[in-house]
């Protein structure tokens, strides 16, 4: 797995959200920054949220006409990002690369099985799938790991997992290796290049062509995963897994 000069003005205490019309109404989100030294806008992989970063000096008038000279660049954005999905009862979700039917089950967490997934009903059902996703994501990237680490000969320190949006993994200096869990939804090349990618890096800490020449050892033909995750990997992204809102109680 980065102006035109403004006017002084002092900014704003707290973040604001800008309503562009049009058919739909989209939701800007304006998030000053004390690191921006331009406007920055933002279409968001995960969930098709939309943020214009802004420096603290800026006047909120030229961030709102950056936005709207920009508008259909947006919308064009907007309408190719994916469309959030979330787990239910009765639908698919992708595991290993292969959409499993999640039906009802009993108990209190989810269970891989022959074909499918099996869910206690409830409003839990995403949380649920999403902790199955993360315990099988753990032992298949570990099982990887030790493989492309043995190859090389190294050792890698703590195995993490977490949700990043920019980042499919990473490899610290101390050589701990960090991983999306959405992974295990890709296919299985997809989560052995990324695993061979970061292992790679405790070999060569940087992206220069000995980095890829050890890539190309552990992982050979490691081209098409990477491009499956350039192109496919937003549709990981846009799954949804906090829980359904319950019904009120009358």
């Amino acid at each position: 797995m980065p102006g035109p000069s403004f006017e002084w003005k002092m900014p704003r205490p707290s973040n604001d959200t800008h309503i562009l019309p049009g058919d739909p109404p989209v939701h800007v989100a304006l998030k000053r920054s004390a690191r921006a030294r331009r406007f920055s806008l933002r279409v968001s992989r995960a969930d098709g949220r939309v943020s214009l970063s802004l420096p603290h000096w800026a006047r909120e008038s030229d961030a709102l006409a950056f936005l709207h000279d920009r508008e259909t660049w947006l919308r064009r954005q907007l309408a190719a990002a994916p469309h959030p999905n979330r787990p239910e009862i009765g639908g698919t979700i992708p595991i290993c690369g292969v959409d499993r039917q999640i039906t009802r089950g009993g108990g209190r967490t989810a269970r891989l099985i022959e074909g499918g997934v099996q869910v206690p009903d409830g409003p839990r059902i995403p949380p649920r799938i999403r902790a199955l996703l993360q315990a099988l994501a753990r032992e298949r990237l570990t099982r990887a790991c030790d493989r492309y680490a043995s190859d090389l000969g190294r050792r890698y320190g703590r195995l993490t997992l977490r949700d990043p949006r920019s980042r499919w993994g990473s490899c610290s200096s101390k050589g701990d290796l960090m991983f999306s869990w959405r992974l295990i939804m890709a296919p299985p090349d997809v989560l052995d290049y990324v695993a061979a990618h970061e292992v790679a890096h405790l070999a060569e800490m940087n992206h220069s062509a000995k980095f890829w020449s050890v890539c190309a050892r552990l992982c050979p033909g490691y081209d098409a995963p990477r491009a499956w995750l350039k192109t496919e990997g937003p549709q990981l992204l846009a799954w949804q897994f906090d829980p359904l809102p319950q019904d009120p109680v009358l």
